[in-house]
């Protein structure tokens, strides 16, 4: 007879006692339970990368906003953050490719509000800007260096 595990609980609180718990349920042969806690597993992964992926574009398009209304305090640690942020979300669409172009584009207006409040808060500075363009978050450069 097959034994209920409190997958959702497992996976909520550690990925590791959620595998070592996968292997005890293997060894037992019970498949039905091994299903479940992989198909628990896999979810639980993909919504903390796209917690993850949320999370850096919204600093990411903070710190642009930053840059875009405060110019005269725009500074290196702006930069590095921002070519962070860039990077961490290249590794997480790279990782997950279903995390993609098309999803940023998807959580982009309801992502956006809340790094612009963040700004402004940040700065002390009110800002009429109300979008960002893919271009101005991704490719554009953000450079303190001087140009040669």
């Amino acid at each position: 007879m097959s034994m209920k595990r409190g997958w959702q609980e497992l996976t909520a609180t550690s990925y590791v006692d959620t595998v070592e718990e996968l292997q005890t349920t293997l060894a037992e042969q019970d498949y039905e339970q091994l299903s479940e806690g992989l198909q628990t597993l896999l979810t639980s992964m993909s919504q903390e990368l796209k917690r993850a992926l949320r999370s850096q574009l919204s600093r990411l398009m903070m710190h642009v906003v930053k840059w875009k209304i405060q110019p005269e305090k725009r500074s290196g640690s702006w930069a590095v953050t921002i070519l962070d942020a860039r990077e961490n979300i290249d590794e997480i669409m790279r990782e997950k490719p279903t995390l993609n172009r098309r999803f940023v584009q998807e959580i982009w207006d309801k992502t956006l509000q809340q790094p612009i409040r963040k700004a402004e808060e940040g700065t002390q500075c009110r800002t009429t800007l109300m979008t960002l363009t893919f271009q101005e978050v991704f490719d554009d450069e953000y450079s303190v260096l001087k140009k040669d």
